[in-house]
């Protein structure tokens, strides 16, 4: 029976649509209304800093409450302050205070029904059945084609209907995305709840700790997320007004990323099982961050700056999958949301600060400076696969990996 996981997906594409649409709404509103980068850096922060608080202490609500119980809460609460948003300026206004309270809010809530979502897919697959690799392949590859819709859908729309219009949006998919959960996927109980808040909550960054490689994994994710939140929410947009001057571009770049990725997503599910999976990881994790940066700052052309950022996305297609297998097969289902939210919040750490960075790093030595320094921090964040020892786990993860996925075992402890 597929019908439970393909909602699962549905209500991950509305949910990264709407995420989408906002996520280029407020940076380009607070451009728009400050003119200041920095201003724009800590609207990001406000954004970003909520993930990591959320992600690190939801992951063990949702093991208590169950990951549908815990999506459809989380979804229904994240729409209603969405909302708020836009129906505050409109009426008595909307102060920048104000919308950094929201957005902080926000994110606080819907961070566990996106842990809850993903904790759902190896369950659901295998009532399908779906192997795993296309599982996760197809629910990463979801999130890309949402966001390949999302980001340019945004540009246009800022154009024709204005940011505040892009946030109801945002908040009617959050609605939907509850909708969908409640009543299409089956009801389960919460996996924790054998000792305290606080035990559960150990256990799972015991757990991280312990796993070597997926360690060294989330640390060069802290740092890429970091870059990717600076580039993202602030360099594209400066990019797009003081170098392409064009509000579209912004968009254009950013789904960019989205279509290649979708791509690479593709190839992945078909072929994943097939390729060395550290040499494909540290390949695809290098080619993801390096040329889509040096592009623009070496000043290209728009139409170039897009066909390298849409390699980069091809190349980032892989990424997500091969973690996700790799998660899935190591952590045990009663710590998987506990564990996923502990990786989240490591993953998340950096990313406040992204912004923060790109805004003040810019107003100190201008857009082109600033990417050629962002570039060569995603190269030495680029070295662990191939130098890392923890990382040879991953030669031999492939085939065993799968036949002991296909025999429908459960991972253990690293």
């Amino acid at each position: 029976m597929r019908r439970p996981f393909i909602t699962v997906l549905a209500a991950n594409a509305l949910s990264v649509t709407g995420t989408m649409l906002s996520m280029l709404a407020v940076p380009w509103f607070v451009l728009e209304s400050t003119g200041s980068a920095a201003l724009t850096g800590l609207a990001a922060f406000s954004t970003t800093f909520p993930i990591v608080v959320s992600a690190a202490f939801g992951g063990t609500l949702v093991d208590r409450l169950g990951p549908r119980g815990a999506s459809v809460l989380s979804d229904l609460a994240s729409g209603l302050v969405v909302l708020a948003m836009p129906v505050l300026s409109w009426t008595t206004g909307l102060s920048y205070p104000a919308l950094l309270g929201l957005l902080f809010v926000r994110w606080l809530l819907a961070t566990p029904g996106e842990t809850a979502r993903k904790a759902m897919v190896p369950e659901l697959a295998a009532l399908g059945p779906v192997r795993l690799e296309r599982a996760v392949a197809a629910y990463d590859g979801v999130y890309r084609g949402a966001a390949m819709v999302g980001a340019p859908l945004a540009g246009v729309l800022i154009v024709w209907l204005g940011a505040s219009a892009l946030l109801v949006v945002d908040g009617v998919t959050f609605l939907l995305s509850a909708a969908l959960i409640g009543g299409g996927v089956p009801r389960s109980g919460g996996g924790a709840g054998q000792g305290g808040y606080l035990s559960d909550l150990r256990d799972g960054v015991a757990f991280l700790w312990r796993d070597r490689l997926q360690m060294s994994a989330t640390t060069m994710i802290v740092v890429v997320n970091m870059l990717y939140t600076g580039v993202t929410q602030v360099l594209l947009a400066l990019y797009a007004r003081d170098v392409a001057h064009d509000p579209r571009a912004f968009g254009l770049l950013a789904g960019a990323v989205g279509a290649g990725a979708l791509a690479g997503t593709v190839v992945y599910g078909a072929a994943g099982e097939r390729l060395p999976q550290r040499l494909t990881f540290g390949a695809c994790f290098l080619i993801a961050g390096v040329p889509r940066v040096l592009i623009l700052a070496l000043g290209a052309p728009l139409p170039v700056a897009l066909g390298v950022t849409a390699l980069s996305g091809l190349a980032a297609g892989a990424i997500n999958p091969i973690l996700g297998v790799l998660q899935y097969d190591r952590i045990p289902a009663r710590l998987r949301a506990r564990v996923l939210g502990t990786m989240t919040a490591a993953a998340y750490a950096g990313m406040p600060f992204g912004g923060l960075l790109a805004g003040s790093l810019t107003e100190l030595t201008g857009l082109t400076a600033t990417l050629y320094a962002f570039t060569a921090v995603y190269v030495l964040a680029s070295i662990p696969p191939f130098a890392g020892r923890a990382w040879r786990e991953l030669d031999h993860d492939g085939p065993a990996g799968v036949k002991r996925r296909r025999t429908g075992s459960e991972g253990g402890t690293p």
